[in-house]
């Protein structure tokens, strides 16, 4: 009877193996490792062929480990999305750089290639003047744009760190769980309605200052945002 049983669920953990390759998204993926590792230590376990049973004991937790990751990965996420645009949830996918005064990260018209989350000292973009704060996400709308070409120079004033992913790993994330894709779009384009907004507050102020002003900022205002950073 004990063989019977053993029989079964082996025959059980075929259609269970072929669903586990054949998903397309990593959290559904993780899910059915999980139940046919059950169902192989079970197997291996009655018929005692305890290779079986003690891989599969092995890979159990840690399968159990990377559906938390992606698990918690989509609530920062969801997070993130319902206001929280410092993407504090992509840190853990980060890797630290630290910069000295004078460093540059990148210059414009270079290959856009990685986004980075400023910890401490001071950075600043070149041809704008703007100063980029602690906290602050910066170069991530090179990953939309069509020729993937940075728009600045970003530099160092002062020494300090930040965290560093690259567009790469950000893509293969993007792939693995389509949730993640689309609280993604959903960040990067809050981040160009709060540059949209801040370049719309600059033009109401410079009407402000010159009432006769058009809609369209006159060449000058181009240095505004500098004395503003400076300031």
């Amino acid at each position: 009877m004990s063989t019977n049983w053993t029989e079964l669920i082996g025959y059980l953990a075929v259609p269970v193996t072929v669903a586990t390759f054949s998903m397309k998204t990593m959290i559904p993926l993780r899910i059915m490792a999980l139940t046919s590792n059950v169902i192989f230590i079970t197997s291996g376990l009655l018929g005692q062929s305890y290779t079986t049973f003690f891989m599969h004991l092995a890979l159990l937790p840690l399968n159990a480990y990377r559906l938390h990751q992606m698990v918690q990965l989509v609530t920062r996420v969801k997070r993130a999305s319902r206001g929280d645009l410092s993407m504090d949830w992509l840190k853990h996918f980060m890797k630290r750089r630290r910069y000295r005064k004078g460093d540059v990260l990148f210059f414009k018209d270079d290959e856009a290639k990685e986004l980075y989350y400023t910890l401490n000292g001071q950075f600043r973009l070149r041809e704008s003047g703007i100063v980029i704060p602690s906290g602050q996400v910066v170069g991530e709308l090179g990953l939309l744009s069509p020729d993937n070409k940075r728009t600045q120079t970003l530099e160092c004033g002062e020494d300090g760190e930040v965290l560093m992913v690259t567009y790469r790993d950000i893509m293969q994330l993007y792939f693995q769980n389509p949730t993640f894709g689309l609280y993604l779009l959903q960040l990067t384009t809050g981040r160009l309605f709060q540059n949209i907004a801040r370049m719309e507050g600059e033009v109401e102020r410079l009407r402000k200052f010159d009432p006769g002003a058009s809609a369209t900022p006159p060449p000058a205002a181009s240095a505004a945002p500098q004395d503003d950073a400076n300031a």
